[in-house]
């Protein structure tokens, strides 16, 4: 008797990291894919290199409005009419410039919703439906920008912040049970189209493939928090560590 495919589910599912996750996970086995995503377009050229990569993979694409919630529960209720997830990678943001958020309201505003609301909010729907179905292993990629507000990106970091505070919280929620894993995940700069803007563009950027690979791994040994690389762990430990009076005086 054939076993049934792993039910993998991605949000942002054209982001670079996304990408590299859905393809480190094919290559290990076949798997019934839902890319969900804001541009048509996009998300067919990386359903079709997926389905070049993995002939067996199912590979299905959804399309919505990641800013409104309404839309979001729908998106999550069209999911669930194809079961409970095994794997679910919510992988979507935008680094809006510091300095533009600073001087435009609706600039700060647009990067605490992509970057905060809108991943809880998929989040929390799916978590209720993970915890219905009792298993599942459920992966938010937050940032190392979260661990600690810098004058450089602190309203990018804010969101950040509060993907953190959410995680936990549901990790403490779902430890009772204890069937649906919860999973942080906080890369450093990594080499994609959203640090390409950065100025100064920083000094080592961390390959795509490698962050993806820590997130496969991270996820499925069902860490409560991967840094990606690990290096960032002791790194922010460092920065969280330093005294406010030293830290004030850091241009970072």
């Amino acid at each position: 008797m054939n076993q049934p495919l792993p039910f993998i589910v991605i949000v942002g599912a054209t982001s670079t990291i996304a990408v590299h996750c859905a393809r480190a996970w094919l290559h290990r086995q076949s798997a019934s894919v839902v890319l969900l995503g804001r541009d048509r377009e996009r998300l067919d050229a990386v359903a079709e290199d997926l389905r070049i990569r993995s002939p067996l993979s199912r590979i299905d694409v959804l399309v919505g409005d990641f800013d409104s919630a309404a839309s979001i529960h729908r998106l999550v209720n069209k999911v669930s009419a194809l079961g409970a997830p095994d794997r679910v990678l919510i992988a979507h943001g935008a680094l809006l410039d510091q300095a533009a958020c600073q001087q435009d309201l609706s600039q700060a505003e647009a990067s605490l919703r992509i970057n905060a609301i809108s991943p809880v909010l998929f989040a929390e729907a799916f978590a209720g439906l993970m915890e219905r179905a009792g298993q599942g292993t459920l992966g938010i990629i937050g940032s190392v920008a979260g661990d600690r507000g810098r004058q450089s990106n602190y309203i990018y970091g804010a969101a950040k912040g509060l993907v953190e505070r959410y995680a936990e919280g549901l990790q403490h929620r779902m430890a009772k049970a204890g069937a649906v894993k919860v999973v942080l995940i906080k890369p450093g700069p990594t080499d994609t189209p959203m640090t390409a803007r950065m100025e100064p563009r920083p000094p080592a950027l961390a390959d795509p493939a490698s962050v993806a690979e820590a997130i496969v791994q991270g996820m499925r040994r069902g860490q409560r928090v991967v840094y990606a690389p690990a290096k960032w762990r002791w790194i922010m430990l460092v920065v969280r560590s330093l005294p406010s009076a030293l830290f004030h005086r850091l241009s970072i």
